[in-house]
């Protein structure tokens, strides 16, 4: 019983940081080039194997966020082990997602949360708002999206 509630638990936590995810990547299902220039597809993947060009399948892309969102928890689980909220890990998902493991691995944001300062490691999030040196309104809008949900006001 332990276990499916546990199981349960890690399922609601990915569609939470999906659903952050998927309303700020949006889904695309042919390559382009975010903002900065990388190649990205579906919802906000990106790596060596995205080309311009390339076209995925709606299947494909879940796949992809399935992979994506479970790469970026094991980074937030490994660098975060200390107890949370399944909220906060949700925020730190997404954020991890969209940023990489530096939001909080090495950063004031891990600092902060493994001191047991949730506020303060939220409120970390609000700085993660660049992207090639200049700051996005989408992502300051997204950083307060998962920021509430960080503090469990979403």
């Amino acid at each position: 019983m332990k276990a499916r509630l546990a199981a349960a638990a890690a399922v609601s936590v990915l569609a939470a940081a999906g659903v952050l995810v998927s309303k700020w990547e949006g889904k695309h299902n042919a390559a382009y080039l975010d903002p900065i220039g990388i190649p990205t597809v579906c919802y906000g993947h990106t790596g060596p194997e995205v080309k311009l060009g390339q076209s995925y399948t709606d299947a494909q892309c879940m796949a992809l966020l399935e992979a994506d969102l479970l790469e970026a928890q094991q980074v937030v689980d490994q660098c975060i082990p200390e107890t949370r909220e399944p909220h906060q890990t949700a925020a730190l998902i997404s954020a991890t997602f969209n940023v990489g493991p530096r939001v909080v691995c090495g950063s004031t944001l891990q600092r902060l949360a493994k001191a047991g300062d949730w506020a303060g490691a939220c409120a970390e999030l609000d700085r993660w708002k660049y992207a090639g040196g200049r700051v996005y309104r989408g992502l300051v809008l997204r950083r307060a999206d998962e920021r509430a949900l960080c503090e469990g006001r979403l």
